[in-house]
């Protein structure tokens, strides 16, 4: 299987995973602002889940782009629907915290799932550069991964906050996805090296 084949299948899937995202944002009943003000924990709750997924897809993006040159082994393609899987966990995740309104359960469920795509997405970038070898492009541009190592803690630290503040790990889960906002070059900066 190819690199482009693997990542269009990426793509459709996350992109299935915002549809169904976005369908559970439901219309209000009446015809006023004061209709919206209930639904806003959903949509908070819709607006986080969307920049961790879009996180996540820009990244997978940049990760496969470092090795379009590479076959794609048996354990890249189950390590891939491994990350696939806990990111499809996101719809249903972000409904029961949205739903709830920041209740422990169901803000702790929430961190679960990020605390496992996050594993997932390094186990793929494990398998991938195990795939291609001692002078992989990717651990070269990954260099020391201090966002990839801070985020399960942040992730694990949410959850334990979740049982006592949900609020409290509401906020880390942001400052989470604000550490993912800043542009991250370090793949495009190896890129150059493998065309030279």
């Amino acid at each position: 299987m190819g690199i482009r084949r693997l990542e269009a299948f990426s793509d459709a899937v996350i992109a299935i995973i915002i549809t169904i995202m976005v369908l559970e944002l439901k219309a209000p009943h009446g015809d006023s602002v004061n209709d919206l003000l209930p639904l806003l924990p959903v949509f908070l709750s819709y607006l986080l889940s969307f920049v961790f997924v879009a996180i996540y897809w820009n990244n997978h993006h940049h990760m496969l782009q470092t090795c379009a040159t590479t076959r794609i082994t048996g354990g890249v393609l189950w390590a891939n629907l491994h990350l696939l899987f806990w990111l499809s966990l996101f719809p249903f995740a972000t409904r029961w915290k949205g739903m709830d309104h920041v209740a422990a359960l169901p803000t702790a469920l929430y961190g679960v799932v990020l605390l496992m795509a996050a594993i997932a997405y390094y186990l793929l970038e494990r398998t991938i550069i195990t795939a291609q070898g001692p002078d992989s492009l990717l651990k070269r541009a990954v260099g020391r991964d201090w966002k990839g190592k801070l985020s399960p803690l942040l992730y694990v630290l949410a959850i334990v906050a979740s049982l006592r503040s949900p609020w409290t790990a509401e906020a880390i889960f942001v400052a989470a996805a604000l550490i993912w906002l800043i542009p991250d070059r370090r793949i495009e900066h190896v890129l150059p090296l493998k065309s030279a």
